[in-house]
C-alpha cells in the first residue's frame, strides 16, 4: 500500500486540509441539526393538516433522505477514488449550498421533499471528507485524525439545534438561509485553500462496478477480514440510530422530561463527543492500541445502555450519557482506522463509501425498529412491561459488536 500523503499536521499545504474537512463536517451536522427541531413545522406549515399528518409526511420524507444516502454514498466515494478529493468535495459542498437555499424557499412539500433527497445524495460528502483525512494521515496519527472528525460532529450536533431554534422563532425559512451562507464561505475557503490529497499515482479508474451500495460491497469480498467490522458497525450503528429516535418520546414517559429537558440532554451529548474525541481518542488509543480500543468502546457502551433501561430518575441519565458517549468516541474512529488500513490508498474512497451506506442501513432500520419496541411497551396494555427494552436489546447489540470485532482482528491476524 502506498503511505499517506500527510503528516501530523495534514498535508504538505499545512493545517488548511484538515480544517477545510472538520469544518466541513461541522456544517454537514450543523445543517442536520438546524434541520432537527424546524423540519417537522415547516412540513406541517406546508401541508396544511395537523401534527399526525404531518409526522407521517415528515417520515417519509427521513426515509427518502437515508436511502438518497445509502445509494448514492459509494458513488460519491468511487467519484473521489477517480477524479480526487478536491472537485467532489467542493462539488457536494456547492450542491449542498443549493439544496439548503431551495428549502429556504419551498412553496410546496414537493420541492421540500426534492431537497432533501438532494440533500441526502450530497450529504455523502462525509464519504469524501473521511477519505481526504484518511489520505492526509499517517498510521500513527490517523486514529487521532478520525478522533477530530468526531468532535466536529459533536460541534454541530451542539450548535445545531440551538441554532435552529432561535433562528427557527424569527422565521422557520432563516436557519436554512444560514446554513447555506455557512456553506457558500466554506466552499470559497476551499477553492482558495484546500490542495488536492490524492496524487494521480493513486488513483483509481471509475468503472460500474462499486457504484451501488451492494457493487461496492461486492468489490470489497477481496477483503474478507473486512466483513466482520462492516457487520459490528451496522448493528452498533442501528443501535445507536433507534435510541436517537426514540429519546425524547422515552424521557417523556419514562421520566416526565419536556421537550426543553430533552434538548438540554442531546446538547450534553455533543459537549461530550467534543471532548472524548476530541482529547482522549488519541492518548487512549496510543495507550490501548486501535483494536483493543474498539472492543473496551463497545464494551462500554454496552454496560451504559443497560443501565439506561434501568434507569427510573431522569439525573441518573447524565453520567450514563458521559459513560456511553466515551465508549462510542473510542470505538468510532479507532475502528474507522482499522478498516482504513485495510485497503489500499486507490480505494479509500469506496471504502468510506460502503461505511457510509452501512450508516445509512442503520439510519433506516434502526428508528423503525426503536419505535415498534417502543410503542409496544408503552402501550396503554404493553405487550412487556419493561419500558427500557429498547435500550436493553440495544445492550446486546454492541456487546455482539465487540465479539465481531475478536473475530475480524483474528482474520487480520492470520491474513
Amino acid at each position: 500500500m502506498n503511505e499517506p500523503a500527510g503528516d501530523a499536521g495534514g498535508h504538505a499545504g499545512g493545517r488548511a486540509p484538515v480544517t477545510f474537512v472538520l469544518i466541513v463536517t461541522v456544517i454537514n451536522m450543523l445543517g442536520v441539526g438546524l434541520a432537527w427541531p424546524i423540519l417537522p413545522k415547516l412540513v406541517e406549515e406546508l401541508s396544511g393538516g395537523g401534527v399526525s399528518n404531518a409526522a407521517l409526511i415528515y417520515g417519509i420524507i427521513a426515509t427518502a433522505y437515508a436511502l438518497a444516502q445509502f445509494a448514492f454514498s459509494p458513488l460519491i466515494g468511487a467519484l473521489s477514488d477517480a477524479w480526487g478529493r478536491k472537485p467532489i468535495l467542493l462539488l457536494s459542498q456547492a450542491g449542498l449550498c443549493v439544496d439548503y437555499l431551495v428549502m429556504s424557499l419551498a412553496p410546496n412539500l414537493a420541492w421540500l421533499v426534492a431537497a432533501r433527497i438532494l440533500a441526502g445524495v450530497l450529504g455523502a460528502t462525509v464519504t469524501t471528507a473521511n477519505a481526504y483525512m484518511a489520505d492526509i494521515s499517517t498510521p500513527e496519527n490517523r486514529s487521532r485524525n478520525f478522533g477530530y472528525v468526531g468532535a466536529a460532529f459533536g460541534v454541530g450536533f451542539i450548535a445545531g439545534p440551538l441554532i435552529g431554534g432561535v433562528l427557527g422563532a424569527i422565521d422557520l425559512r432563516l436557519p436554512f438561509l444560514f446554513a447555506a451562507v455557512l456553506i457558500g464561505a466554506n466552499l470559497v475557503f476551499g477553492l482558495v485553500a484546500l490542495p488536492e490529497s490524492l496524487p494521480p499515482a493513486n488513483r483509481r479508474p471509475f468503472g460500474s462496478s462499486g457504484v451501488s451500495p451492494f457493487g461496492a460491497l461486492a468489490r470489497l469480498v477481496r477483503f474478507p477480514m473486512l466483513y466482520p467490522l462492516i457487520a459490528a458497525l451496522l448493528i452498533t450503528n442501528i443501535a445507536q440510530r433507534g435510541l436517537e429516535a426514540i429519546w425524547v418520546l422515552y424521557t417523556g414517559f419514562r421520566f416526565g422530561w419536556s421537550v426543553r429537558d430533552a434538548s438540554f440532554s442531546l446538547a450534553f451529548v455533543g459537549a461530550m463527543f467534543v471532548l472524548a474525541q476530541g482529547f482522549m481518542v488519541g492518548p487512549a488509543v496510543a495507550r490501548l492500541g486501535e483494536w483493543r480500543a474498539v472492543t473496551i468502546g463497545f464494551l462500554t457502551s454496552a454496560l451504559a445502555l443497560t443501565a439506561y433501561g434501568f434507569a427510573t430518575s431522569g439525573w441518573m441519565v447524565y453520567p450514563l450519557i458521559a459513560v456511553q458517549v466515551t465508549g462510542n468516541a473510542l470505538a468510532g474512529p479507532a475502528l474507522n482506522a482499522i478498516c482504513s488500513k485495510t485497503v489500499p490508498a486507490d480505494e479509500q474512497g469506496l471504502l468510506q463509501g460502503t461505511l457510509s451506506s452501512v450508516n445509512s442501513v442503520a439510519i433506516i432500520i434502526g428508528p423503525l425498529a426503536a419505535s415498534g419496541v417502543f410503542a409496544a411497551v408503552s402501550a396503554t396494555n404493553p405487550l412487556i412491561d419493561v419500558p427500557g427494552a429498547w435500550f436493553l436489546f440495544s445492550g446486546l447489540l454492541f456487546a455482539a459488536g465487540s465479539l465481531l470485532v475478536r473475530v475480524g482482528n483474528r482474520r487480520i491476524a492470520v491474513k
